[in-house]
Order: C-alpha cells, then structure tokens, then sequence
C-alpha cells in the first residue's frame, strides 16, 4: 500500500493538528454527478452498480477526480448486509429498496446467520481492495456500514416507511426478539466493517439513519447499544496507524454525550445541532463531523461561502473538525456549487488552524 499523500481527514478525526479543516460529502459519488448517471445507465441497474467491483471502484473515484476532497467513500449501499443474510433486497426506480422476505416472526429471526464478508460479500470487499489500489495513496478511504437499528428498520418494514409502525410495534410488543434481531445484525455488521479494515478501509462509519424516530429510551438501549458494541469489537489499528470510528445519529444531537461514551472516535452530526454547542458538550473526548444543511447547495455561491464560514466559526479554532453535509447531497445540486463548498472550507478555514 503506498504510503498517503493527504492525511488530514485521518488526523482531524483522532483532533490531532492540521493545516486546514478537511471535507468531504456524504453521497459524494452519486446522482449529482452526470459521470456517475452515465455510469449507473451503463450498469442496467443500482445492484448491478453495487456488485461489481470495478463499477463500485469508479463511481467512487468521479468526485475525486473534479473536486479537491480529503478522503474518498466506498460506493456500496447499506442494505448490502440484510441482502447478504437472504433477504432478497431489490430497487425499484422512484420506490426504494425492497425486501422479498421481511423479518416479522420468531422463526424469520432464527433464520438469520452473520454472512461471511469473503464470500457472499466478496464484491464489497474486492471493491475495497480495488479502490486503495486505484487511489494510490492520494486520500483516505472509508469504509461504512448501516447501524442496526436502521438495518432492522428495513428488514422489519421490507423497505422504507413513512410511519415505522412495524419496527416500533415490535420494539414495544416483543422486546426481545427484536434485541434478538438487533444481536444478529451487530454481529454481521462488526464482521463486514472488519473485513473493510482488512481491505484497506482506513477509517469507517456506522450510519444510524433513523435513530432519532426513538424516544431517549429506547434510543439507548435498541440503537446505541448496539452501536456501542461494534465499536468495542472492531479492529482499531492497521498499517501501522488508528482505524477512526465515526458514529452518526440522523436526528441525534441530544444524544451526543452518551454517543461520545460509546468508545468511538467522531460523531457525525446533522445540520439542527449547533456545531459550537456540541464540541462545548463532548469536549475533547470524541472529534465532532458536519454539519451544512444539504439545501445551502442550492443557494448562490457567495451565501454558500457565508454559510461554510458560519459552520466553520462555530466550531471554532483547533482540530476535531472535519466538515460535511449534515446528510447526504441532494441528487438536483449542481456539481459546481459542491466545488464552491469544498475550495471554500480550505480557505476560509486556514486560520483555524494557524499557529499562535
């Protein structure tokens, strides 16, 4: 593996110096970006696109090779790990993932066994491998998985929802066939997010995308948790240098202090958290990612400059930032008012970080 040319992304997360705040987006490598459209329509389809290896490997290289980001994405989706456990996932254009076979009874749960990343995930982890080699040190890559909770929302539900009602019933009829669920899940996710460290991912994130339906109760004990375990049963060191852990809670800003305990290295925040008010909760304990509304990419690019600024000044001076959308970018931005977001974090956030 050739040694990294850019690793600010790794020490911002670990809050150790940098020159200036690194940046990257989440969904980066995606519908925005007419190269990856062109890409997705000489794949025939979005699983197409996510199996095969050397699709996955250049989707995720497009927004690299236009703007100047600190770290790259693996292209996979998360539902990869319930597919993988048998549940028949597929995407209909305009509706979302759906599930052939739900998870809603005890036996359905009983059939479910941790896949082995090496073989039915085999593509994801060759993805891996094969984007290290193509990024030739350049930047960092990130490997990620769904939490739990979100994962067993989809498996629950059979694809999306608008009312959880499924999932949530669950979690207060039958406690514990869903902690059974949510066992099973961790267990699979902790192995596929190894087998990416082992590939070459250098930092990874556990995406919690509907965490923040719960109450504070049942957040803690069905989502963090859970969450909580995986970190613990990660491997946290590889070529020589920490693996980062991020944590993102979608709507969990006023979790952050227990999310800090849980032993990882970063949470992700969303855009209705105060960046300043949330470093002034954690502290040093964890580095702190976000948090620019998506929608402020649909604005002109001098109010873009205005708002990077704004975020940046709320977090403030030192390391321990690294900065991203608080969700993913909106398929209608234009490319080019990402490109004024991203050349706008590295300049006005050199001051940040000057000595002195």
């Amino acid at each position: 593996m050739q040694p990294l040319q850019n690793d600010r992304f790794l020490r911002a997360l670990l809050r150790e110096p940098v020159d200036l705040t690194p940046v990257w987006m989440m969904r980066q490598a995606g519908r925005y970006l007419p190269e990856y459209r062109s890409t997705r329509a000489r794949a025939g389809s979005f699983m197409t696109l996510c199996t095969t290896p050397e699709l996955a490997c250049e989707v995720t290289l497009q927004p690299l090779a236009r703007f100047a980001l600190d770290a790259a994405i693996l292209f996979s989706d998360i539902l990869t790990v319930p597919d993988a456990m048998g549940l028949g996932l597929s995407f209909a254009e305009g509706e979302g993932p759906r599930f052939a076979r739900p998870v809603r009874s005890e036996a359905d749960v009983r059939r479910l066994a941790v896949p082995d990343p090496e073989r039915e995930l085999r593509y994801v982890v060759d993805a891996v491998r094969l984007i290290r080699r193509e990024l030739d040190g350049r930047v960092p890559l990130i490997g990620f998985a769904g939490s739990p909770w979100t994962l067993a929302t989809y498996m629950v539900e059979g694809g999306s929802s608008k009312e959880f009602a499924l999932i949530k019933g669950l979690l207060y009829s039958r406690p514990e066939l869903l902690h059974a669920l949510l066992d099973v899940t961790a267990r699979a996710v902790t192995a596929y997010l190894n087998a990416q460290i082992a590939a070459g991912a250098q930092a990874v994130m556990v995406f919690d995308t509907w965490g923040g339906l719960l109450a504070p109760t049942p957040y803690r004990e069905f989502s963090l948790a859970y969450m909580a375990r995986i970190v613990e049963g990660l491997t946290r060191t590889a070529e020589g240098r920490r693996v980062p852990v991020i944590l993102f809670t979608k709507g969990g800003g006023q979790w952050l202090e227990a999310m800090a305990d849980s032993g990882c290295d970063a949470l992700g925040l969303d855009w209705t958290t105060e960046l300043g008010a949330a470093r002034a909760r954690v502290g040093e304990r964890v580095a702190l990612q976000g948090n620019l509304d998506p929608c402020v990419l649909y604005a002109p690019p001098e109010r873009i400059r205005e708002e990077v600024g704004r975020v940046l000044a709320s977090f403030g001076r030192g390391p321990g930032h690294v900065f991203n959308l608080g969700h993913g970018i909106h398929p209608q931005v234009d490319p080019e008012h990402a490109r004024v977001m991203i050349d706008a974090v590295h300049e006005l956030s050199r001051p940040y970080h000057a000595a002195g």
